[in-house]
């Protein structure tokens, strides 16, 4: 597994980060994402919340999933393209919850996860032959198709809002690596048009659902 130094700085940044979260309530009520916050001028919040993380279970997540799957997207790109998917998907994730929930200013948030989201969502599109595999699930899933059911499962969250799990972050953020990868990567729209369209299908209901006030 090639872990380049870009990587390991994201993952200590976050440890280090979270753990003095962990510790100091004023710093985590500081830097959460924050709706109140956001909209009286305090911006960088939709940064720094994607720093910091609720428990020990919840950071190790995310850091593992990143571990994985940041790899892919250095290998077939650069280390400076993945650091651009992964803020930019942390960003749109954050944007995306801004949008949703403008009108709740008590609305919080924290966790890398969509930045994460969007290195997983940029891998898959990377390495169409991505498979995915679970220790619960024997079987290797097709990346495109862990992509797509991850997406339908945020949208559900997202309108059932019945856990404490950032559901349209997943979502802002799967389309910041989707986005990104594609306006780095423009070949991929001729050589995998099949893989850009399907990924692309709960991105759609997404914006349909909004525009009619379903979500």
């Amino acid at each position: 597994m090639d872990l380049n130094i870009f990587i390991l700085a994201i993952i200590v940044a976050n440890i280090i980060i979270s753990y003095k979260g962990f510790s100091d309530v004023y710093f985590f009520r500081k830097y959460e994402f924050h709706i109140g916050s956001i909209r009286s001028g305090d911006q960088i919040r939709m940064v720094s919340s994607g720093f910091l993380h609720g428990d020990i279970p919840h950071l190790a997540f995310n850091m593992i999933t990143l571990y994985f799957f940041a790899p892919i997207v250095c290998a077939y790109l650069s280390s400076f393209s993945f650091l651009l998917i992964y803020f930019g998907s942390l960003i749109f994730g954050s944007l995306l919850t801004l949008m949703m929930h403008k009108n709740d200013y008590s609305y919080r948030a924290i966790g890398a996860s969509g930045a994460v989201t969007g290195i997983i969502y940029s891998a898959i599109l990377l390495d169409p032959n991505l498979n995915i595999n679970f220790m619960f699930i024997p079987i290797d899933i097709p990346g495109y198709v862990f992509g797509v059911g991850y997406l339908l499962y945020s949208i559900y969250g997202m309108k059932a809002q019945n856990d404490n799990i950032g559901h349209t972050a997943h979502f802002g953020g799967a389309i910041g690596g989707y986005l990104i990868t594609l306006l780095k990567e423009p070949i991929i729209l001729t050589e995998h048009l099949f893989l850009v369209v399907v990924l692309a299908i709960p991105i759609v209901i997404l914006y349909f659902l909004t525009k009619s006030g379903k979500l």
